[in-house]
């Protein structure tokens, strides 16, 4: 075993963290045993070893080689939920290393990846003028912070739970914002320093002192960085003589699932228990639980780049419920969400303040997109019925070389994982664009004497010269990263049902092809160090295991972006033969349905609902419904 790593100018905490794991580890199967991400990867001490003979290989130290680059991406995998720490029996804390390693990636400007952009645009909203809201009245020391995810899906409880606390401290004041938990667990370090700070100061200039936390990450950032705020749980202060509950005895037998954030606060899970019983409902204990509290598979943004080690929380936590015949409560709103697809899951305040319903399983709360709208509403009315003497409105924005950087200027990025500043605004200004230019068409007259068929009939004019430039312009946008539906919807109209199709499946087909032969005889170094991280090198695996099926599935499916995808084929094992009539096949599907749509779209300008607009419709949706009836089948086939 080694004793001291060599390289000295890593950071000062990740050198630490490495040469702890290097010099403690005792590479016992224990906390392998309970991970899947270190049952793919090795014990802490291996990817230790590992990373760090990747830089001790470059000629400076520097993270340059895909090797290097290579284990700071897979950190991303780890769900920082602390499991492996819990087991250790030398004590070590290995999720610290993979932080480390995160913070590592994006000071090198390898990370945030490109699949991480939606829970930074998540936490951007939390954090936002539109969302924020503080509101302190005359008087108040203490806040209630619920978080993020709690009012938007529950703004009733939040409500109740606010009233509540509101009887015993009047002064209460209540902040609607984010603790910006994702952005530390990303390790982007530089933005959470700022954007946590600002709020902390914010709170002690004016007077605040003590935190009331609902969401289990918010109470672990108030704790961990909030000094000299005191953060209390809700549930601890729930147990106050005046503020406990005591509800008939209903006995409905539940699980507790503790979020892993919270497993060493013993103080906590107490509290919930206490919560639960005095709300009428008994308690059952799973094998994992408390201190060894398994993750919910949200923790770390793991989803977002490793969904199968996700998933993998989710199924034994699963299994250990139904192991006890009872269902879940919870005391984090997104465990409650993320489990509750597998397993009916509650929150430990809605058992509270609806326990009926929770008792019966018809306790029904928001989905996104409503939660963003209940944001708002839940906002709009505190700043109508609840009077503070002071309020505000975040718009606090930090200015840092790094935070651009990170807000997804990567090397990693690509055109269709950038989006520009001012890209809803954008958006919407097309969308009204469009909605204008097509009621001034309706109402001008123009098409008194102009439809489809008049329109076909110049286009046939010109001979074959029309559909070959059509097809030429279908078959260089995808290699431009130019979007293809705009293009078929014109092919649509301008040569209508049949031939539209004809055509369009041509031009698309072949932009297909060319991008995939560009990518592997043309471009391929360079589109490789484009497309990098765990996403695109699990497809090159499902490719090689799977062949043209992987082809079939992505495009019948979007989870992928298609012109990109286009390019990371050519890079795969599959020939070029499969993957351009597979291509075909599964691409000609969503062609006919818009095709057919678009073909009776100026005739819908002009008034007339046709029986091609109708089917063209049919079509789309029932296009669009594939995923899920996909998904549900698989679901189906797994039970059986």
């Amino acid at each position: 075993m080694r004793t001291e790593p060599e390289i000295s100018n890593l950071r000062r905490d990740l050198l630490a963290n490495i040469s702890t794991i290097l010099n403690q580890c005792i590479e016992c199967p224990k906390c392998i045993a309970q991970c899947a991400f270190l049952k793919q990867y090795g014990t802490p001490a291996k990817i230790a070893e590992a990373y760090l003979a990747s830089i001790e290989k470059e000629e400076d130290g520097a993270v340059k080689s895909d090797e290097s680059k290579k284990w700071l991406e897979i950190s991303y995998q780890c769900n920082l939920c602390g499991l492996c720490s819990a087991v250790c029996p030398v004590k070590l804390s290995p999720d610290s290393m993979f932080l480390e390693m995160r913070r590592e990636a994006v000071i090198h400007g390898i990370a945030p990846l490109p699949e991480h952009k939606p829970i930074i645009a998540y936490e951007k909203k939390g954090t936002s003028k539109r969302y924020s809201w503080y509101s302190l009245p005359e008087g108040c020391s203490t806040v209630l912070f619920p978080g993020c995810n709690f009012p938007g899906s529950r703004p009733d409880s939040t409500l109740a739970l606010y009233e509540r606390l509101k009887t015993k401290e009047p002064a209460i004041g209540i902040v609607l914002d984010c603790c910006c938990k994702p952005s530390h667990d990303l390790g982007r370090s530089a933005f959470f320093d700022q954007m946590f700070g600002e709020m902390r100061s914010w709170l002690v200039e004016h007077g605040v002192k003590t935190i009331i936390v609902v969401c289990p990450n918010c109470y672990k950032v108030f704790k961990s960085y909030g000094s000299p705020l005191e953060v209390v749980s809700a549930y601890e202060r729930l147990l106050e003589p005046e503020l406990i509950f005591n509800l008939p005895n209903k006995s409905s037998l539940f699980s507790i699932h503790d979020p892993c954030v919270l497993r060493n606060e013993p103080e906590i899970h107490n509290a919930v228990r206490t919560l639960a019983e005095s709300a009428g409902f008994k308690i059952k204990e799973m094998p994992h639980s408390r201190k060894k509290a398994l993750c919910c598979g949200e923790g770390g943004s793991v989803g977002f780049v490793a969904p199968e080690f996700s998933s993998k929380w989710g199924e034994i936590r699963t299994q250990e419920a139904e192991d006890n015949k009872c269902n879940l409560i919870t005391y984090c709103a997104g465990c409650a969400g993320f489990l509750n697809k597998k397993i009916p899951t509650d929150h430990i305040i809605d058992a509270l303040f609806y326990p009926e319903s929770v008792a019966a399983g018809t306790r029904k709360v928001s989905k996104a997109p409503f939660t963003y709208l209940n944001r708002m509403r839940l906002k709009k009315k505190l700043k109508k019925e609840y009077p503070a003497a002071v309020t505000r409105e975040r718009d606090f924005i930090p200015v840092s070389e790094k935070i651009e950087f990170a807000e997804g200027m990567s090397n990693n990025a690509s055109p269709d994982n950038l989006k520009s500043k001012g890209g809803n605004l954008k958006k919407i200004m097309i969308l009204a664009l469009i909605a204008a230019a097509v009621a001034g068409i309706r109402f001008s007259g123009v098409l008194d004497h102009f439809d489809s068929e008049t329109l076909r009939k110049t286009v046939a004019d010109w001979g074959a010269f029309a559909p070959v430039i059509y097809i030429l312009i279908y078959t260089v946008a995808p290699v431009l990263f130019l979007p293809g539906l705009p293009i078929t919807i014109v092919g649509g109209i301008i040569f209508g049902p049949v031939w539209g199709v004809v055509y369009s499946i041509t031009g698309a087909t072949a932009g297909a092809s060319l991008a995939f032969l560009i990518s592997r005889y043309v471009a391929r170094d360079w589109i490789k160090a484009k497309l990098v991280g765990p996403r695109w090198k699990k497809l090159d695996n499902d490719v090689e295991q799977n062949g043209w099926t992987i082809v079939a599935f992505t495009r019948l499916v979007p989870l992928f972006p298609f012109n990109l995808l286009n390019y990371a084929f050519g890079l795969t094992s599959i020939k070029f033969i499969p993957y351009a009539a597979t291509s075909f096949i599964c691409m000609l599907p969503a062609c006919i349905a818009f095709i057919v749509f678009s073909s009776s779209l100026l005739d819908l300008l002009k008034g007339n609902v046709s029986t091609g607009l109708v089917v063209g419709i049919i079509l789309i949706i029932t296009i669009s419904l594939f995923p899920l009836i996909l998904k549900k089948w698989s679901k189906n086939s797994k039970t059986n």
